[in-house]
């Protein structure tokens, strides 16, 4: 309903039909109900109720190649990936909402945590005075910086992350989120927050490899190459590096699709 908040579960919902992340899986098509409870986290989702028009074509087109710009990122094809993120802000730049494009950004930035490529995000901080508190704390927290973050700003889902615990309370943590992609950015926060362990590092890598991610899989087992190799564990390294040079076979090159 217009103005209206809904959280629950982690998906805060824009009222006016607006913008919406979320951790559920596979994206609705922007014209399809969002359900309640609500989820916060994956790329850009739109809010409509059943008995709202049609949204208009910029609505669609944007979320669509949203969705396109992080499946082909974590697939490893950067060329591709950001020609559809710069159509994406083109159709968004039509409204002339700044707040709108502050959140595209934020949804760039968080799938790139996914695959442990930046604890920055330039473009949200040059709009971040335009985003509301919600996504400011969502920025903070995928930066790592979270030295007096107020948890009740974030989606439930991360607030036990948020409040630290062992290896083990934290992979536990983990496994609660359900969407693959919503995980790996949980996994990527807490890196960037020098927070991560050999559990959560080994959960991430799990769940990359299970999702086909090539990026963010290659990222998390580099990371546990070099833990391996200061702990002198040879024969890990090893097996790591088979597995690297495996994957690296698939990347998409000039001229070849992936």
């Amino acid at each position: 309903m217009k103005g209206e908040r809904r959280m629950g579960n982690g998906k805060l919902v824009m009222g006016d039909g607006e913008w919406v992340m979320g951790n559920a899986s596979p994206i609705p098509h922007p014209s399809s109900p969002i359900p309640r409870p609500c989820f916060l986290i994956t790329l850009l989702l739109l809010a409509a109720c059943s008995s709202a028009p049609p949204p208009p074509d910029w609505k669609i087109n944007a979320h669509n190649l949203l969705e396109a710009y992080g499946r082909h990122y974590l697939n490893g094809d950067t060329p591709l990936a950001e020609r559809h993120f710069e159509r994406a802000r083109a159709e968004i730049a039509r409204t002339g909402r700044l707040d709108l494009a502050a959140r595209a950004e934020l949804i760039r930035c968080a799938i790139r945590v996914a695959a442990l490529e930046t604890g920055a995000c330039p473009g949200f901080d040059a709009l971040a005075g335009h985003a509301d508190p919600e996504d400011q704390a969502y920025a903070r927290f995928l930066k790592g910086d979270w030295q007096g973050l107020e948890a009740a700003r974030l989606p439930p889902q991360y607030r036990g992350i948020l409040g630290g615990g062992d290896g083990q309370a934290l992979v536990r943590h983990l496994e609660a989120i359900r969407d693959p992609l919503a995980r790996s950015i949980a996994a990527g926060a807490l890196f960037y927050a020098g927070r991560a362990t050999p559990e959560t590092i080994a959960l991430a890598a799990r769940t990359a490899s299970d999702q086909g991610w090539r990026r963010g899989l290659l990222a998390w087992l580099e990371v546990q190459a070099r833990r391996a190799e200061a702990a002198s564990d040879t024969e890990g390294l090893a097996l790591l590096r088979r597995r690297i040079d495996l994957i690296q076979t698939s990347l998409p090159t000039p001229g070849r699709k992936p």
